[in-house]
């Protein structure tokens, strides 16, 4: 077994801290602008985007949360080839600046009202954007920080990426509270924009960041030996499937985390738990998250992957379903008790294991395409799981099929975890190559 040089030298921890942060910046776009559209889509658009009003508007506006996951994987496929052939930097580039735009246009759109079926149509457009994006944006800065990082504290750097996800979403949770507090001529004429406006902010900032990325030596190395795959994706399906298989059913567990931010929300505001409550409470879970990212990444790379994860991921099932047995009680500390510690202890561990294990799996040729492309199809599932809760539940009043969901996919990733290869030892040459199971 290789031996962990835990050594930094200047020049490494600069490169890595700034991959870091560009991580950290991005994913708080991806996952402030994944939040704003589901809250958006939960409490908000059925209302604006579609003549009828009542569930079945919920339901419809719901599933235009679920589309933007149609594209993901076509937009891995793109990232990937990009980052694989061309590298890492300009492929995070491209990614944010198109999520941002894409985020900024939702908040100019006319409602229905203004012009019809148009508008639901150029809300599905844009949002399908955002998903073509999203393909790319954080497999791309977990395999950048990963590549940058030293051995032994692949985790811990990678966690920040996970980090910026959770304030993203937790960001996007406390601008709604606010937004759902106004008076409804001001909420649905122009409150709701806000929030989509705003992400330009953190769309510039992410931007001036990647700028100053340099490409990592793996990257720099085999473009200079010329191994650089000329179609990642033709390697990837032809010598790593089963990898790639691996790490998407691993992905499955990200379907806890839609259930907690999209058909929690709307049903516990269904069923008598103020809409700004239950934005404080995955407002709160999502900042104890990041707060917890990078202790699961210090943890991870002392301890391994393996068992971090299947602990997290049957932890977060079990407080889920807690958190829908309070919100029946209308017990409101507990809503906030077990959604805290569902979201921002337990599936923050297996969430941020992955960022740093799903691409170690990968060798350096095909590691962003196998990254991007795994995940996002193992996360097809999580963009339509609200959508399936809501619509086999009787329209959100049985919360029972959405446990269910998460039970599956933490049983499924469980076991798949067990049979994966333990990476927290090896070095970085020889990730994808060698990854002794113990």
């Amino acid at each position: 077994m290789s031996t962990i040089v835990h050594s930094e030298s200047v020049g490494t921890r600069t490169k890595v801290r700034r991959a870091a942060l560009s991580g950290f910046f991005g994913s708080a776009l991806e996952y402030y602008d994944f939040l704003i559209y589901g809250s958006a889509s939960a409490l908000i658009f059925g209302r604006l985007f579609f003549p009828e009003s009542g569930a079945s508007a919920t339901l419809l506006s719901i599933a235009t949360f679920g589309v933007a996951y149609i594209v993901r994987p076509f937009g891995a496929v793109l990232w990937g080839h990009i980052g694989d052939r061309f590298g890492r930097r300009r492929a995070l580039i491209l990614t944010i600046a198109l999520m941002g735009v894409a985020t900024f246009l939702i908040g100019l759109l006319p409602t229905f009202d203004a012009i019809g079926w148009a508008a639901p149509a150029l809300l599905v457009l844009l949002r399908l954007v955002q998903g073509l994006s999203a393909g790319g944006e954080s497999p791309g800065s977990t395999s950048l920080t990963v590549e940058h990082a030293p051995d032994g504290r692949r985790a811990y750097y990678t966690s920040f990426t996970m980090s910026g996800m959770q304030f993203g979403i937790a960001l996007g949770s406390l601008v709604f509270i606010p937004i759902a507090l106004l008076p409804e001529s001001a909420l649905y004429s122009w409150g709701w924009r806000i929030p989509f406006l705003a992400s330009g902010v953190f769309t510039v900032i992410a931007s001036l960041l990647r700028r100053k990325l340099e490409e990592p030596e793996t990257f720099t190395t085999m473009r200079t030996e010329g191994e650089r795959a000329r179609l990642p994706i033709a390697v990837l399906l032809k010598d790593h499937w089963r990898t790639t298989l691996r790490v998407l059913l691993l992905s499955t567990i990200n379907v806890v985390g839609t259930i907690f931010n999209v058909f929690a929300l709307s049903y516990g505001s269904q069923h008598g738990i103020p809409s700004a409550v239950m934005l404080a409470v995955v407002s709160l879970g999502n900042l104890a998250a990041m707060v917890m990212s990078p202790i699961a990444g210090w943890l991870s790379d002392r301890f391994g992957r393996r068992s971090l994860f299947i602990v997290g991921s049957i932890g977060a099932t079990v407080f889920i379903a807690l958190l829908f047995v309070a919100i029946d009680a209308d017990n409101i500390p507990l809503v906030y008790l077990s959604g805290i510690l569902g979201i921002g202890v337990f599936y923050a561990i297996p969430i941020t294991v992955g960022a740093t294990w799903y691409p170690e799996q990968f060798p350096a040729a095909c590691r962003y395409t196998g990254m991007a492309v795994a995940l996002m199809l193992g996360i097809l599932l999580s963009g339509f799981a609200p959508a399936i809760a809501q619509g086999i539940g009787a329209n959100g009043a049985n919360w029972a099929p959405a446990i269910l969901l998460c039970a599956a996919v933490s049983v499924i990733s469980s076991v798949v975890a067990l049979v994966s290869p333990e990476t927290f030892r090896v070095t970085k040459e020889l990730l994808g190559v060698k990854a002794p199971r113990g």
